[in-house]
C-alpha cells in the first residue's frame, strides 16, 4: 500500500516546505524506494501561468506543459521524480472542476458545499498522483501558513485522507520556526507551541515537527517542545540554517529524519525487498555527497552577469540561478552571479556593467520593458568575445541584435514589442494569433529538437535528437532564415515537424549559444545540463585567456 506525508507549514511563511519535502523524498530515494510530490496551493488562480514573478516567482514548468509553483523545480533537482500537471493543483483548479460537476448535474442536484465536495476533490487528487505514478510514497506539501483561511479546505481533506487512507499509513510533519531573539540570546518555542496548538484545532497532530532555527536546539529545547507540543521529544527534528539548500538532506539525515519516516511509516520491510530485487547499487546519496565537495571546495571561481528585469526577487528566476550554480559545480567553479537590470543598461550603457565579467546570460521574460537593454548586452557580448548564453526572450533578442547589426536590418524586432515593423524577426505563429484566454495557450513542454552535427549544441549534448521544455508564445520568423545565414549565424537546432528554429548560435565567436526552450527546468545538481556545463566552461576559458585564471 502507498504511504503519505503531508508536510505543512506554521508562524510565518518561506520557511522552507518545498526544500524539506524535497531532500525527504531524496532521503527515502536513497533507502531504495520510489516517491512522487505533490504542492497544494490555496491560491485562487488555476494555475501561475499568468502571474506576476514580482507576486509568484518562477513559473517552472514540467515535461506535460503544466505551469505550476516554483517548488516542483526542487522536487525535481532532489530526486529522481519526473513532475507533470497532477503533482501542482490550486484553489482554482480545485473550484474550477467541482463547478464544472456541478453544471453538468453530476451531484444530482445537492447542495454542493465545502465539506464534502471540495475536500472530497482534493482527496481525489491525492489518490490520482499516487495511481498515476505508483509510489511506494507520496508526499504533498500544503501552501500557505497554519491559520491563513485560504488554506483550511486543504488542511480539513487531509485530516480526512488519514481516516480514510487509515492511521499507519499516513504522516504528518511541521514545519514551523523556532526563533532566536537577539536582546534575551534566547530561542523561543512559543511561536511554535501556537503554531501547533491551530493545527490541533483543525484536528491534525503533528508526527514529527522540523524546527527551522538560526542555532542548535538543545535536549532540554527539544524535550520542552516535545511536551507542549504532544510530539515525542524524538520526533522534534533540528533544521538548522545552512550554507547552501544542497546540504538539506545531509543535515536531515544527521538528524535521523529518515530513519524516523521509516519507522513511523512501517517502511522496513519494503526497502528491504526493494534492496533485495534491486541487488548492488550506487545509492544517489554518494553522488549528493561528490556533488557537496565540489560545491565547497571549489578549484576556480567566474562571475556570470544575469540581465533580467525581474532580478529584485531571488525567487523569479530559481531554476535558472541553480542552473549555473551546476553548470559551475559540474566544472569545479564557484559562479558569482552579478543581476543587472537590463534597464540601467538601457540608462548607461553595457560596458560600464559587463567589462569585467566572464560570461553574459539573459534569460527569459514577458514584455517591451528592458528589451533595448538586453538587446545592447547581447552586442556587447558578441563584440567582446564574451561567452553568451540566451534563453527563450534572450534567443529572441539575441536575433534582433544579430539581424540589425549583422544583416542591416536596423528597425528589425519583434512584434511583441513593435507590430509595425518592417523586419519582423520574431513574430507569432498563426495558430497564436487567435487565442484570446492567456493562461495555459503558450507553446509548453517538452518538444522534440533535432540538432545539427558539429555545432555548439551538438557537441554539448552528444547526441543528435533531444527534448527540451518551452514557454513562449513568439517564434523565430523563417522568412529571415537565410540573411541570419550569410551573416554567419546557425540554426543548429529546429523542431522536425514544423521546423521551428530551437536554438542559434554564431559561429565567429567563442561561445554564442540561444536557445527557444528553457534549459534550466531539466539541470540537477548532480548532473547540469550539458548546455549550462558548457557555458560556465566557456566562461572559464575567457577568464584564462585574459590571464585572471592561472593555467
Amino acid at each position: 500500500m502507498t504511504k503519505y506525508i503531508f508536510v505543512t507549514g506554521g508562524v510565518v511563511s518561506s520557511l522552507g516546505k518545498g526544500i524539506a519535502s524535497a531532500s525527504i523524498g531524496m532521503l527515502l530515494e536513497n533507502d531504495g524506494l520510489k516517491v512522487t510530490l505533490q504542492k497544494f496551493d490555496p491560491y485562487i488562480n488555476v494555475d501561475p501561468g499568468t502571474m506576476s514573478p514580482f507576486q509568484h516567482g518562477e513559473v517552472y514548468v514540467t515535461e506535460d506543459g503544466a505551469e505550476t509553483d516554483l517548488d516542483l523545480g526542487h522536487y525535481e533537482r532532489f530526486t529522481g521524480a519526473t513532475m507533470s500537471k497532477a503533482n501542482n493543483v490550486t484553489t482554482g483548479r480545485i473550484y474550477e472542476s467541482v463547478i464544472r460537476k456541478e453544471r453538468r448535474g453530476d451531484y444530482l442536484g445537492r447542495t454542493v458545499q465545502v465539506v464534502p465536495h471540495i475536500t472530497n476533490e482534493i482527496k481525489e487528487r491525492i489518490r490520482e498522483v499516487a495511481k498515476r505514478t505508483r509510489v511506494d510514497v507520496v508526499i504533498t506539501e500544503i501552501g500557505g501558513t497554519v491559520g491563513d483561511i485560504e488554506s483550511l479546505p486543504f488542511l480539513e481533506a487531509i485530516r480526512q485522507f488519514r481516516q480514510d487512507a487509515g492511521r499507519e499509513n499516513v504522516l504528518f510533519i511541521h514545519l514551523t520556526l523556532v526563533p532566536y531573539i537577539e536582546a534575551a540570546g534566547e530561542l523561543k518555542t512559543k511561536p511554535t507551541q501556537h503554531s501547533v496548538g491551530k493545527l490541533r484545532e483543525i484536528g491534525i497532530q503533528p508526527d514529527i515537527l522540523m524546527c527551522r532555527t538560526v542555532k542548535p536546539l538543545a535536549r532540554e529545547m527539544r524535550d520542552k517542545i516535545g511536551l507542549f507540543c504532544n510530539v515525542d521529544p524524538e520526533a522534534v527534528i533540528q533544521a538548522k540554517d545552512v550554507s547552501s539548500i544542497y546540504e538539506c538532506p545531509l543535515a536531515y539525515r544527521n538528524e535521523g529524519l529518515d530513519k524516523l519516516i521509516v519507522r513511523m511509516l512501517g517502511l522496513r520491510e519494503k526497502i528491504r525487498a526493494r534492496k533485495r530485487s534491486a541487488g548492488r547499487r550506487e545509492r544517489p546519496m554518494k553522488r549528493w555527497l561528490e556533488m557537496l565537495r565540489r560545491l565547497r571546495e571549489p578549484q576556480h571561481t567566474a562571475t556570470i552577469a544575469v540581465i533580467g528585469k525581474y532580478i529584485e526577487l531571488q525567487d523569479a528566476y530559481k531554476s535558472l540561478y541553480e542552473a549555473i550554480t551546476h553548470g559551475g559545480i559540474a566544472n569545479n567553479c564557484r559562479v558569482e552571479i552579478k543581476r543587472i537590470d537590463a534597464e540601467h543598461i538601457e540608462q548607461h550603457g553595457a560596458e560600464k556593467y559587463l567589462k569585467h565579467v566572464n560570461g553574459v546570460l539573459v534569460p527569459g521574460g514577458f514584455g517591451t520593458r528592458g528589451v533595448e537593454g538586453k538587446i545592447a548586452a547581447i552586442r556587447f557580448a558578441r563584440e567582446s568575445g564574451t561567452p553568451f548564453f540566451g534563453i527563450c526572450l534572450g534567443m529572441q533578442c539575441a536575433v534582433i541584435e544579430l539581424s540589425r547589426n549583422l544583416c542591416g536590418m536596423q528597425k528589425a524586432n519583434s512584434t511583441e514589442f513593435d507590430q509595425a515593423t518592417p523586419h519582423p524577426v520574431i513574430s507569432l505563429l498563426s495558430e497564436q494569433k487567435k487565442v484570446v484566454n492567456k493562461g495555459g495557450t503558450m507553446r509548453l513542454g517538452a518538444w522534440e529538437c533535432h540538432l545539427a552535427k558539429g555545432t555548439r549544441a551538438h557537441k554539448a549534448y552528444g547526441k543528435v535528437r533531444i527534448f527540451e521544455r518551452h514557454r513562449h508564445r513568439y517564434e523565430f520568423n523563417n522568412e529571415f532564415k537565410d540573411a541570419l545565414k550569410a551573416a554567419g549565424c546557425t540554426i543548429s537546432g529546429v523542431h522536425p515537424e514544423n521546423n521551428l528554429a530551437e536554438i542559434v548560435e554564431y559561429a565567429a565567436h567563442p561561445w554564442f549559444v540561444a536557445t527557444q526552450f528553457h534549459p534550466e527546468f531539466k539541470s540537477k545538481p548532480t548532473q547540469a545540463h550539458p548546455l549550462f556545463r558548457e557555458f560556465i566552461k566557456a566562461s572559464l576559458e575567457k577568464k584564462r585567456s585574459s590571464g585572471e585564471l592561472a593555467q
